[in-house]
């Protein structure tokens, strides 16, 4: 899935508020809300940056306000009527929400042909249709075109929104026809902050917060849902384990990593985060670590490795994301990734 909604408090109950209930983007909901109080509405939106920062949810909120049928003012959704909670869940007749199968996955040129042949009709509730383009990075280049095509020749009743992580990696002619919002990561401490007021405690919000890099739907999905720390412990407890490990246990391990491609690349970027941290342990500097629960074994690594081994560690765990994504055989990547660790015991 892409970005988890960053609301405080729930759709459900959300009331009337300056910033639709979003953290730290009050600029972006102001502009946005401006266009729709002055009838100044761009046909194409995109909402950038990495995942976890709420562009799902801001593209949603835009939705809401251009069809809420009993705003407070314009531009303010009121939250909680049917429109608003059906657009909230996907699940509006206005609505099309358009993205890959799964994450990494590719979005083919079918899905948005088949989009087209329904922005033409009018809208069905509401005052405009909506096509929402989730993580438009996995494109295809077919797909891509036929976008252009749609933003070329997208009615007047239509508003096309698309997600990506970033703006530079689209077709120039794609960019060039849409508004970008270019979303950043907030401040560690505002993070950390909303999640005590989230009901966290002090650890879990400042370890939290770090691991989300200051990006607050992250952090959300990983407070509501703790199976995600598990992961992330195991899989950390498992790179302790493979650095002093023989040949054939890594081999092993492989083997395993390998049979989901999903998971694999999952794990690659918990390892990424922790080499990433090694390196600027090694280096140094007084950059906050990602991983600051394990503050200690990533200083004592690098004090073993030196800034060097722990720079060409991370040059080729992000090779491997990258080859991983190419379809390349992911048992023999998983091994050779493996072995290129250093041997520390």
């Amino acid at each position: 899935m892409d970005d988890r909604p960053q609301t405080m408090p729930h759709a459900e109950t959300r009331t009337t508020t300056d910033d639709w209930g979003l953290l730290g983007r009050e600029w972006a909901v102001d502009m946005l809300k401006q266009h729709i109080a002055h009838d100044a509405l761009r046909h194409a939106y995109l909402f950038a940056g990495p995942p976890g920062l709420g562009r799902r949810t801001l593209a949603l909120r835009l939705a809401q306000a251009l069809n809420c049928p009993s705003p407070a003012v314009a531009g303010e959704p009121c939250g909680v009527c049917r429109t608003c909670k059906q657009i909230e869940a996907m699940q509006y007749a206005d609505l099309t929400v358009v993205q890959s199968e799964k994450e990494g996955g590719v979005l083919k040129v079918e899905q948005v042909r088949e989009v087209r042949q329904t922005l033409v009709l009018k809208p069905y509730q509401g005052r405009y249709r909506v096509a929402l383009f989730l993580r438009f990075q996995e494109a295809n280049a077919n797909a891509a075109n036929a976008l252009l095509k749609t933003l070329e020749e997208a009615p007047a009743h239509v508003i096309l929104l698309l997600t990506a992580d970033n703006a530079d990696g689209l077709l120039p002619t794609i960019t060039s026809r849409c508004e970008i919002l270019r979303l950043r990561p907030l401040p560690v401490e505002t993070v950390e902050a909303a999640l005590k007021s989230r009901g966290a405690g002090a650890d879990s919000a400042r370890l939290l917060a770090h691991l989300s890099g200051g990006r607050p739907g992250a952090a959300f999905r990983m407070q509501d849902d703790p199976s995600a720390l598990d992961f992330r412990r195991e899989r950390l407890d498992d790179l302790q384990r493979l650095l002093p490990a023989t040949r054939v246990e890594k081999f092993a391990y492989a083997e395993k990593l390998a049979k989901d491609k999903e998971t694999f690349r999952n794990v690659l970027f918990l390892w990424l985060a922790y080499w990433r941290d090694v390196m600027v342990s090694a280096s140094g500097s007084s950059a906050p670590l990602v991983n600051v629960d394990r503050a200690a074994e990533i200083e004592a690594l690098a004090g073993k490795l030196g800034l060097g081994e722990a720079r060409q560690v991370v040059a080729g765990t992000e090779s491997a994301i990258e080859r991983l994504e190419m379809n390349v055989n992911a048992r023999l990547l998983a091994e050779v990734t493996l072995l290129d660790w250093p041997g520390v015991s």
